[in-house]
């Protein structure tokens, strides 16, 4: 994309291809995002780590050798 001058305003110039992508047509109305403002990505999730906190308040620790996953079961 390219940001031109018409007139007193700035335009936004799309190629063709992103048009066709997004299926927009003359007088469609678009929302732009700033990035730079977006709020951070939240934190990920350890559901792992969650679990064992959960374990830990029932004073039930996990055996050692305890699979938290079917993957990680199945390792041969």
């Amino acid at each position: 994309m390219r940001v031109a001058r018409w007139g007193d305003h700035l335009v936004v110039l799309l190629s063709s291809q992103a048009v066709q992508d997004m299926g927009l047509v003359e007088g469609d109305e678009v929302d732009f995002v700033d990035l730079k403002r977006r709020p951070a990505p939240c934190e990920k999730r350890d559901p792992k780590a969650e679990f064992l906190k959960a374990m830990d308040q029932f004073h039930w620790p996990a055996p050692d050798d305890y699979k938290f996953d079917r993957d990680e079961a199945n390792v041969r």
